[in-house]
Order: C-alpha cells, then sequence, then structure tokens
C-alpha cells in the first residue's frame, strides 16, 4: 500500500534516510534531522513531499519517496524531481519501489506535468536495471553538477 507521509511518519523516514545513506556509502554526509524533515514536509511552506509503502501484514513502514516539484522551460509544464527512493532491503523484491514509482507517475499524469526524473549511481546496477524495465533512460549526455559547503559559499558571499 502506497499512502502519502504524515507528520507522525518523520522519524521513519529519517531513519530510512540514514539507512539509504548507508547503503549508498555516504552515512557522514547524511546529517539531515528529524526538525528540519518535519519543517521541509509539514511546515508553513512545505516544498517536499513523501510517499510512504507499507507492509501488507501490519501496515508497517517499509520504503519511502521524498519529491518536490521542478519546471521543464522546453516543455512549460511541471515536473516531479525524485530526491530519494528507498525500500529496506528485507522488503526488496516485493513490488514497494514500482508501487511508489507508479504513484509519482500517477500525479504527474493527474496534474499534467510532463516529467519524472531522478538520479542513481553509476554503481547501483540493482537499481538501473530495474528503472530501465520500467521504460525510464538514463540521461547520459548530462552531467550533474554541484555547488556544497564552502565553494557554495564562496560563490554567494
Amino acid at each position: 500500500m502506497i499512502r502519502s507521509a504524515v507528520i507522525t511518519d518523520v522519524p521513519v523516514i529519517h531513519a530510512m534516510i540514514r539507512e539509504l545513506a548507508e547503503y549508498e556509502k555516504a552515512l557522514d554526509e547524511a546529517k539531515a534531522t528529524e526538525e528540519q524533515l518535519r519543517d521541509a514536509l509539514f511546515g508553513e511552506n512545505p516544498a517536499v513531499f513523501g510517499l510512504i509503502a507499507e507492509d501488507d501484514a501490519g501496515g508497517e513502514p517499509v520504503g519511502f519517496a521524498l519529491w518536490f516539484r521542478n519546471f521543464s522551460t522546453w516543455r512549460g509544464t511541471h515536473g516531479i524531481y525524485l530526491e530519494d527512493l528507498y525500500v529496506r532491503p528485507t522488503e526488496r523484491g516485493g513490488g514497494h519501489g514500482k508501487a511508489l514509482l507508479a504513484e509519482l507517475a500517477r500525479i504527474c499524469v493527474e496534474r499534467g506535468y510532463s516529467r519524472l526524473e531522478w538520479s542513481v549511481l553509476d554503481w547501483n546496477e540493482p537499481s538501473i536495471g530495474f528503472y530501465k524495465s520500467l521504460g525510464a533512460v538514463p540521461m547520459d549526455e548530462w552531467t550533474v553538477f554541484r555547488l556544497t559547503d564552502d565553494a557554495l559559499r564562496e560563490l554567494g558571499s
């Protein structure tokens, strides 16, 4: 079952973000706090949205997706950027990841959004294969750039 995240999900979302960061070999980079997540998801002006995948047995959260709207100047419409998609290892293969992506696709179609996009680490072959099986295509000609920390502060000052 897929449902919208609610404020009481923040601790489990935070825990799964940390699990995802550990899987991606970047736990030391996962600095978000529960308070920051609560504000981003449920504050006065939410800028990010969440979905929860629950198991069939007891409604226990087993995965999540966090996303925000982006905009395509070429298509003239909004889209969804999927920041994180995670299903706990013990629950993988049960259809939760596909169900999360299907719900995001449904939201796009319902709202007239023209794109659903995300990034995946180039070494994550299981995820790449999964995404390709759904019809997603890699944007090989694009390179992601990022400014953070000192470089961001230097440029912004």
